[in-house]
């Protein structure tokens, strides 16, 4: 039943058009006729709980049927999250200021909720902090994030207003990253996502994926950014990375920095973050974090209790399976 309502409210929110302009792409890199490829992404969307955009992601026109059952889909990831994440408590991560009120001693920044501060508080804030990070606080995928400093500040009652205006109540301020992080892309923080597993024993890290920009002030796949899989107990990238549009990358575009061999500074800190923060609501067992790494050591940007899963295309990797054995060894869905 829970299978049948997750699929009945993905199709309800289908953007049609843009699942045929994915069509007609992988239509055009494969030689497919674009019916065939509509036609096998609704039966993945029916076998394998798979959306277009998995279907697109994960290369699944080029993989076999036992192949294409070893892969974590939208709708695998969803099973996971109904089991484990306990409904009453996925506030304290959806909304942002509640999460940052609970996990504040990982933040690693100062930051201001506007539903509570008045406007003399955001005057005074701003006046100490340039630049500013603001978000709407229930938004998902980096949707109503900007960074604002400089002459955007000057008037921070105006500010303030349209802040309020646009709901963007969360202001933080803006993290400065490693150097060895800002050698990817300087004008995003890069950060990781961190997918754990408490068993109400230890902390499984499930996956560790590494995102950066390109050009832009946010590292988010969904808007421009690439990723790549790290291998989750040393931080390294044994691949290049990719960005929505399928462009794939073994050395940044932008700066020039390899991809392929990257170590993550402080990873080892990372790790023993995750393994105190990822106990703290075991009500939620199962989390995405988005980790930055400042010089000062891993900062939590925000934890995600519907995180999906990154997996890397099989034309970067040669490996046409999935993670779904792995997650399964762990976790039972």
């Amino acid at each position: 039943m829970k299978r049948i309502r997750h699929y009945v409210s993905r199709l309800i929110s289908l953007d049609v058009s843009n699942m045929l302009a994915v069509a007609r792409a992988i239509s055009k890199r494969s030689g497919t006729p674009v019916i065939a490829i509509l036609l096998d992404m609704v039966w993945c969307s029916l076998v394998y709980q798979a959306g277009y955009l998995d279907y697109e992601e994960f290369e699944f026109n080029v993989l076999s049927r036992a192949e294409r059952r070893t892969w974590i889909t939208s709708g695998n990831a969803n099973s996971i999250v109904v089991k484990y994440n306990q409904r009453e408590y996925r506030e304290r991560f959806y909304d942002k200021p509640t999460f940052n009120t609970t996990f504040d001693k990982w933040l690693g920044r100062a930051w201001l909720d506007l539903r509570t501060a008045s406007e003399a508080d955001f005057v005074e804030f701003v006046a100490h902090h340039d630049p500013i990070m603001v978000k709407v606080v229930d938004s998902m995928s980096g949707a109503g994030i900007e960074k604002h400093g400089g002459s955007d500040l000057a008037d921070a009652p105006a500010l303030y207003r349209e802040l309020m205006d646009k709901r963007q109540f969360l202001v933080e301020a803006f993290l400065e990253q490693h150097s060895g992080m800002s050698a990817l892309c300087p004008t995003s923080v890069n950060s990781l996502r961190m997918i754990t597993f408490f068993d109400g024993a230890d902390v499984h890290v499930m996956e560790a994926v590494l995102r950066m920009g390109n050009g832009a002030e946010v590292d988010n796949y969904g808007r421009g950014g690439m990723y790549t899989v790290l291998d989750e107990n040393t931080g390294i990238a044994s691949y290049g990375a990719f960005d929505k549009f399928a462009n794939t990358f073994t050395v940044h575009p932008q700066t020039g920095t390899p991809i392929v061999g990257f170590q993550v500074p402080l990873y080892d800190e990372v790790l023993a973050m995750l393994n105190t923060v990822s106990r703290i609501i075991p009500e939620i067992p199962y989390v995405g974090w988005d980790v930055a790494i400042t010089p000062n050591g891993p900062a939590i940007i925000e934890g995600n209790y519907n995180t999906g899963v990154f997996q890397m295309k099989p034309s970067l990797t040669g490996i046409k399976t999935g993670l779904l054995p792995k997650f399964r060894e762990v976790i039972d869905f």
